[in-house]
């Protein structure tokens, strides 16, 4: 059978766009595809740290029709009201809605050569010796020599090829958000971007990320939390959270059902083997969520990069893409990746943690500062690393010792 592309990518988020983007650059004949209609939009708290515009340079260039609102202060609350407020100067985070962010993305892969197929909703996938098959609910067929899966936490790709069949609900969080016109919903603090850890006693977190005519306004937590704690149906909890920041005058106006959309983000780490065959998982298919922030559109970029990447480089030898990939992503995002989760565990086993790490951060400018110069990409992690390890040597001790006890593996639960 005639391959239908020498790559496809499936699913055109901002991991598959930013991979079919970096396999057209380089040459290649590449498929981009996904089960919707561009632009659409996505469920998420849509921020990115600045980091990403240095890590990709051409991003900026293809935001210039997206509404980007630039933060640059950020107010960090703990549950005993300890806070730490961030002013980075610069921005430091970027606000975007999904339904142009994304768009923008898959319009600069295309700028490079992608070809672009909508409205294919895999149904079934096969890796035969030498490609992959995958065949939408409509009974289309495309086939190629490899495939980059970035089609989503709930990966039909890795589900059909036994790549990777469910996330455990403990490395699950469900994030109950709802992003609302300003003229019904607003922050009262159209400059500040508000995070509160451990919020009402819930072992997740909480935020208000105002943006130019929406706000997004969410709480999250574990999923397994959610199933053994709260009581509640997700919207029922995400109206008293609003009305609880109307009344602190945090927020002002009302909840609005109608642009409530929960989802779920996969916060365990990335697989332990992200990729089997010819197939490599990006994005959250693969886990490539920081576990802490649960930021997810930064690591998606690089992942899927990556992915695009290693295929280019094993371009005469396609077998060997998948080993190329891990080795790449594991040396830039690995260890990054691997201490949220430890950091995660660490914090959430005690809310009085959260109070002494927000509490004693902010009274440590040396500190914050650190943390600002690695959100705005001036800071590398390794480098942030050997200086919290200066600074904070007990605790990072007790992280390497959780790490030895997991067997240096960046995850557990999801092998």
């Amino acid at each position: 059978m005639a391959a239908d592309a020498e790559v496809i990518v499936a699913g055109a988020g901002p991991a598959g766009a930013a991979a079919a983007r970096a396999l057209a650059a380089a040459g290649l004949d590449t498929l981009l595809i996904d089960r919707a209609h561009f632009p659409r939009n996505k469920p998420c708290g849509g921020g990115v740290s600045v980091r990403a515009l240095r890590r990709f340079p051409w991003l900026e260039p293809a935001l210039t029709e997206v509404d980007v609102h630039r933060i640059a202060r950020l107010r960090l609350e703990a549950p005993d009201g300890a806070a730490l407020d961030l002013d980075s100067g610069d921005p430091c985070v970027l606000l975007i809605r999904r339904v142009e962010f994304d768009h923008a993305l898959v319009e600069s892969a295309r700028n490079k050569g992608a070809r672009l197929v909508q409205g294919f909703e895999i149904a079934q996938a096969e890796m035969g010796p030498g490609d992959v098959t995958l065949q939408a609910r409509d009974g289309r067929r495309l086939t190629a020599p490899l495939v980059v899966a970035a089609d989503g936490v709930h990966s039909v790709v890795a589900k059909r090829l036994g790549v990777h069949q469910r996330w455990p609900r403990a490395s699950l969080a469900i994030d109950m958000m709802e992003e609302t016109p300003c003229d019904r919903l607003s922050a009262a603090r159209p400059d500040v971007l508000w995070v509160a850890y451990a919020y009402k006693g819930l072992d997740g977190y909480a935020y208000v990320f105002p943006k130019t005519r929406h706000v997004n306004a969410g709480i999250g937590c574990l999923l397994s939390h959610y199933d053994a704690a709260v009581r509640e149906a997700p919207y029922r909890l995400q109206e008293r959270f609003v009305s609880a920041l109307v009344d602190r005058g945090l927020l002002a106006g009302r909840s609005d059902r109608e642009c409530f959309t929960p989802f779920l983000i996969p916060v365990g780490g990335p697989l332990s083997r992200a990729w089997r065959g010819r197939v490599l998982l990006a994005g959250d298919a693969g886990g490539f969520v920081h576990a802490v922030t649960a930021e997810g559109i930064y690591y998606a970029m690089v992942s899927g990069d990556l992915a695009g990447r290693a295929i280019a480089e094993r371009r005469t030898a396609p077998e060997k893409a998948g080993a190329t990939y891990e080795r790449l992503w594991r040396s830039e995002i690995g260890t990054e990746l691997a201490d949220a989760v430890l950091i995660q565990k660490y914090l959430f086993a005690s809310h009085a943690r959260v109070n002494r790490v927000v509490g004693g951060a902010a009274a440590a400018p040396a500190l914050t500062s650190m943390i600002i110069d690695y959100v705005r990409g001036d800071l590398p992690y390794a480098a942030l690393r050997r200086r919290m390890l200066v600074r904070f040597p007990l605790t990072m001790v007790r992280m390497a010792r959780e790490r030895w006890r997991r067997g240096g593996r960046v995850l557990e639960a999801t092998e």
